[in-house]
C-alpha cells in the first residue's frame, strides 16, 4: 500500500519541479533540449534500435520531436503511447507522421487506436524507450506525474530505457527526499545536457 506521507512529499516535489522548469525561458529550454536530443541520437542503443518508443513532449517537458524526426530519417519505426482509461497501462502504436494525433483529456497528443499499428513492447527486443521525468536521481529513479503509467510500463519492458531530464532537475537520491517507493522502477540510462548516467547498474556517474 502507498504511504500517504510519500504521496504528499511527491506532490510537493512535483509542484516545485514544475515551477523550476518553467523558470527557464523557452529559449533556454530549447537550447538545452537540442543538446539532450543530440546526445540521445549518439547513443549506441539508439543507433542499433529498430524501434523508438517515445513520449511526445507536452508543455515544458524535454522536447522529443527532434529525436522522432531523426529516427525516421534513419529508417527506424517510431511508436507513441496511448493511455488506457481507468488503468495504469499504455498501448503503443506506430506512427509515420505527427499529423492526425488525438488530444487526450490531460492535453497531450496520442496516436489513434488502430489495431493494425499496435505493437506489443513487452515482447519487442529491438526497441529503445524514451521516458519523461519531472526529476530524476543519479540511480535512474524518476519523479513522474503520479499516474504510474511508466512504472507499470518499465516493469515489463525488456529493452533499454532512457530518461530525459534537464540538469537542473537532477537530484542525488530521491530516496533521501522520501519519495521513492518499492514499486518505482528506474530507467537504464539518464541523459541531461551535461551528463550521461548508468548509475543504477553500479557504474559511476560520468560527466560528458
Amino acid at each position: 500500500m502507498r504511504s500517504f506521507g510519500a504521496l504528499a512529499r511527491k506532490d510537493s516535489l512535483r509542484a516545485a519541479f514544475k515551477q523550476k522548469r518553467l523558470a527557464l525561458s523557452p529559449e533556454e529550454r530549447a537550447s538545452i533540449d537540442a543538446v539532450i536530443a543530440e546526445r540521445v541520437c549518439e547513443l549506441p542503443e539508439f543507433e542499433s534500435a529498430q524501434l523508438i518508443a517515445s513520449y511526445l513532449s507536452f508543455g515544458a517537458e524535454v522536447e522529443t520531436r527532434g529525436i522522432i524526426e531523426r529516427a525516421w530519417q534513419e529508417g527506424k519505426t517510431v511508436a507513441l503511447p496511448r493511455c488506457v482509461p481507468a488503468s495504469r497501462s499504455m498501448r503503443w502504436y506506430t506512427i509515420d507522421s505527427l499529423d492526425g494525433l488525438e488530444r487526450h483529456a490531460f492535453g497531450m497528443q496520442e496516436p489513434a487506436e488502430d489495431p493494425a499499428r499496435e505493437v506489443d513492447l513487452a515482447v519487442y527486443k529491438g526497441a529503445l524507450a524514451i521516458v519523461p521525468a519531472l526529476a530524476v536521481d543519479i540511480q535512474g529513479y524518476r519523479l513522474g506525474y503520479g499516474g504510474g503509467y511508466y512504472d507499470a510500463f518499465l516493469t515489463e519492458f525488456p529493452s533499454v530505457s532512457v530518461g530525459l531530464c534537464r540538469e537542473a532537475q537532477v537530484v542525488e537520491d530521491l530516496a533521501t527526499l522520501g519519495t521513492r517507493e518499492r514499486y518505482d522502477i528506474p530507467v537504464d540510462l539518464v541523459i541531461t545536457e551535461t551528463r550521461f548516467l548508468r548509475a543504477h547498474r553500479g557504474d559511476e556517474p560520468r560527466t560528458v
